[in-house]
């Protein structure tokens, strides 16, 4: 489980770098209205995510080891 959540953190971290690279040529109102509605959400949301996945994965080790 925690690999997933780290998989989930490093793409989104290469989409980040990605669009600050696409951000030197796209420079419009558009380009400000398109990170604020969807990459920011975006990151905020990964975020979260990656906090629940670890108190997942927690509870999973947690359980596992009660059942032995």
């Amino acid at each position: 489980m925690k690999g997933s959540g780290n998989r989930l953190i490093t793409v989104t971290r290469e989409l980040w770098v990605q669009w600050q690279q696409t951000k030197a040529y796209w420079r419009d109102t558009k380009c400000q209205e398109f990170e604020h509605k969807y990459l920011e959400e975006l990151l905020a949301s990964v975020d979260r995510a990656a906090t629940v996945i670890e108190q997942l994965d927690k509870l999973l080790k947690k359980v596992k080891t009660d059942c032995e």
